[in-house]
């Protein structure tokens, strides 16, 4: 847990309390959820037998068993202990995946040790990212390659702006700041361009990918998890009649596999210098 107590303390309380313990319980929704754009992530990590992979953010290790089915072997890091936990319960058997309770910013890992970095939506929440990203530069090998899936702006990403109106309640939510840490700090390739070179990367670029995301079986089902994930955003009050308002406009998004809301995310890709 090198330099957690130091850095992205607010993430590591979140991660290690309750968002830790909701995605826990969750970990096969958040798979389905984002399960459209696992092909295109995958393929532009192009993982070779030979490579050696880091897997920043990993939560509950899906990515990295997927990266371990063509890689020499892979480490999977998260700040939650939770998270790992579970990761390591889903891999056991699997002898060339190993994980760690580490914060990437700072995490001392060995230079020049991996071929590949992935991140599938983990790599937002840096205190430091010019930092963080520089230190995953670092354990890449000269010529290793960087691989991150990272949302589009929210004005661009249906589900979340359809699930905050209704959540607001004729309230004005602020949107969260560009710069900070959170779910949106990648969206905006003026910023990530910038942020990757001064981390020392090079050819960046990114690429704009839409795929219908996955919230639930029926809308009662993907009310309550909306509801759940979005909690705080809900006046108490107000619940009852967001729930119903959600499954309402979910009903109206029902597909064959379930509900689904257009989404909008960026591959990201870079390389370290050879």
């Amino acid at each position: 847990m090198t330099g957690m107590v130091e850095t992205n303390v607010e993430q590591w309380k979140s991660w290690n309390g309750d968002d830790g313990d909701f995605w826990v319980e969750r970990a096969d929704r958040l798979d389905e959820g984002i399960a459209n754009y696992m092909e295109p992530f995958l393929a532009a990590a192009a993982i070779q037998p030979t490579d050696h992979v880091l897997d920043v953010g990993c939560g509950t290790g899906t990515t990295t068993r997927e990266a371990a089915a063509c890689a020499n072997e892979v480490l999977g890091v998260d700040l939650s202990g939770q998270m790992i936990a579970l990761a390591r319960q889903r891999s056991a058997g699997l002898t060339n995946v190993r994980f760690e309770q580490a914060d990437a910013q700072v995490h001392p890992f060995a230079e020049g040790e991996f071929d590949v970095a992935v991140s599938r939506n983990g790599s937002m929440f840096f205190e430091d990212p010019v930092a963080a990203f520089g230190n995953i530069r670092r354990a890449l090998k000269p010529g290793g390659r960087l691989v991150l899936l990272a949302w589009q702006p929210m004005d661009d990403n249906v589900w979340l702006t359809t699930f905050r109106g209704i959540m607001a309640a004729g309230r004005d939510l602020p949107k969260p700041p560009p710069d900070g840490a959170h779910a949106f700090s990648l969206s905006d390739p003026g910023r990530v361009h910038p942020l990757l070179d001064k981390a020392g990367f090079q050819d960046v670029r990114m690429t704009a990918l839409s795929k219908p995301m996955y919230f639930g079986r029926d809308p009662g089902d993907a009310a309550e998890f909306i509801a759940g994930q979005f909690a705080k955003l809900i006046e108490p009050e107000r619940r009852a009649s967001v729930l119903a308002a959600l499954r309402t406009d979910m009903a109206d998004h029902m597909t064959a596999r379930g509900v689904e809301y257009d989404s909008a995310s960026w591959l990201i890709q870079a390389t370290h210098p050879s």
